[in-house]
């Protein structure tokens, strides 16, 4: 059973029931409340922004740049926080997290309106992007603090279903801003002026909730290691590991951690220099972008910000698509259930194999129903909604868990926080483009051209996961570092060894 070399996966003890088990689930669910944060800020915007753009008097490019603020400077706060979390630490980065998310809350709250109702104030205007930037900046930052502190928590046996619960946590944010945006909406719109600041006060209540939690949470082992305190790292991995496990496993970490100080004191470089001086390193960080852009290029979030306007477009009256739209969050949060049941059964590889396909024919189905039902038909919008709410459903029981649990593992220590720093920054990138021009596409090549052009795209992607993409699951961090670092892991078929 035991093999030697890359499978060194299999010589560690097995994982056994016991509290170490109720105790990653709770740190996990701490964790998560960042991601809980990330969907409510993303997902709060889709019935806030119309009484906003009203009461502060935005037009619709300062309306856009009001939404598309938030994603942009979520490309940055990927980017700035791996390096941070690298430094510093993940648990101490997320709690930074935790204030900036109040802080950018208080601000959008608290934009002050213009001297009558529905006039514009530069101030007003200056005060919420400056919230919404705040928010995009821990919003990417936890995008890719998280998932790495709970993978480097995680054993590799359950690793993909504990990781994946940040994504899990990300469509239920969503689908709870949904929901709380129909209620206050329902309740308080026509008696209370300002209701969207009530919609946005609500972030509030997680924000706090990470802060106080993760004070009381641990560093992560693996980090703790490369930053040379064993001992503090060995006593963590005690309460969330069995006692032979633990030793065995920070035997693990313990020797790529001198192997990375063998290469400094050789002279050959770790994080960024080191990256660049590594042609296996090079290609994994571009293979890397190629995954975070392919699980945006889908055209997801699109539909998670515009859906009520794909909706309408399809014929749907606004009430009807504002409802209609709740459907897109629970669907999400179903597939992300699933996902989660498979995370640790299904390799990543299959898993987007499955989830490309799905979504490809999807978009394919949309755009032949758009062309087959003409404008006017009672049953376009029916069947469109249905196939919307498929692709939803494809894509996040496939797709969006697998891609931030994948980002998660591949990079090795000593930067992992660049790594997928730098994919996600790509993945943001992609996001802000396609949220700043999707209205303007639908409204140039309609609904039918803007699904094929997704679908062409799904082609490509599936080209290059078939080709590109390495497998992660079923094995150690460390094991994944060694042949990731030498190019092993292109030509030794997982889990089998040298």
């Amino acid at each position: 059973m035991s093999h030697h070399g890359t499978g060194g996966a299999t010589e560690l003890p097995p994982l056994t029931a016991g509290p170490h088990r109720r105790r990653i689930g709770l740190i996990s669910i701490v964790a998560c409340f960042g991601g809980l944060l990330f969907g409510y800020d993303t997902g709060v915007a889709n019935g806030a922004e119309g009484p906003m753009a009203q009461e502060l008097g935005l037009d619709l490019v300062q309306l856009g740049v009001v939404i598309s603020s938030l994603v942009f400077a979520a490309a940055a706060g990927a980017l700035i926080c791996g390096p941070i979390s690298d430094a510093v630490g993940r648990r101490t980065t997320i709690i930074m997290l935790a204030v900036l998310f109040f802080t950018g809350t208080l601000l959008v709250i608290f934009s002050p309106a213009g001297p009558e109702p529905g006039t514009f104030s530069p101030l007003g205007f200056g005060v919420l992007v400056s919230g919404r930037i705040m928010l995009g900046i821990a919003v990417g930052g936890a995008s890719i603090v998280v998932p790495v502190y709970l993978a480097e928590l995680a054993p590799y046996e359950i690793r993909g279903s504990i990781t994946g619960r940040n994504e899990l946590a990300i469509v239920s944010g969503q689908l709870a801003a949904f929901v709380m945006n129909a209620i206050i909406g329902t309740l308080l719109g026509d008696h209370v002026d300002g209701v969207w600041r009530i919609m946005f006060a609500m972030c509030a209540l997680p924000a706090v909730a990470l802060f106080f939690g993760m004070l009381r949470m641990p560093e992560s082992p693996r980090w703790l290691v490369e930053k040379g305190r064993t001992d503090a790292a060995l006593a963590v991995l005690r309460t969330v590991r069995p006692a032979d496990r633990a030793e065995a496993e920070l035997h693990d970490v313990e020797r790529i951690a001198r192997e990375q100080d063998q290469m400094k004191a050789a002279g050959q470089h770790t994080g960024l220099r080191g990256l660049l001086s590594n042609k296996w390193l090079i290609r994994i960080v571009l293979v890397g972008i190629g995954v975070s852009m392919m699980q945006q290029l889908t055209g997801i979030n699109s539909i998670m910000y515009y859906g009520t306007r794909v909706l309408e477009q399809s014929g749907m009256s606004s009430d009807q698509a504002i409802l209609a739209n709740i459907a897109f969050g629970v669907v999400a949060v179903l597939g992300g259930i699933i996902a989660l049941r498979n995370m640790d059964r299904l390799n990543r590889r299959t898993t987007f194999l499955i989830g490309l396909t799905l979504t490809t024919i999807c978009h394919c189905l949309v755009g032949l129903a758009s062309i087959l039902l003409p404008e006017g038909n009672p049953m376009r919008p029916i069947v469109i909604l249905v196939l919307v709410v498929a692709f939803v459903m494809s894509m996040q029981t496939f797709l969006n868990i697998a891609v931030w649990v994948w980002l998660a593992e591949i990079f090795p220590l000593h930067m992992r926080g660049l790594g997928i720093g730098i994919s996600v920054l790509f993945g943001w990138s992609t996001n802000g483009v396609l949220a700043l021009f999707f209205p303007s596409l639908v409204a140039g090549i309609g609904l039918t051209g803007s699904f094929f052009l997704f679908a062409g795209i799904g082609v490509l992607a599936l080209i290059f996961v078939a080709t590109q993409v390495p497998e992660t699951r079923g094995r150690t961090l460390e094991a994944l570092e060694d042949d990731v670092s030498t190019g092993a892991i292109y030509t030794v078929p997982t889990g089998a060894s040298k």
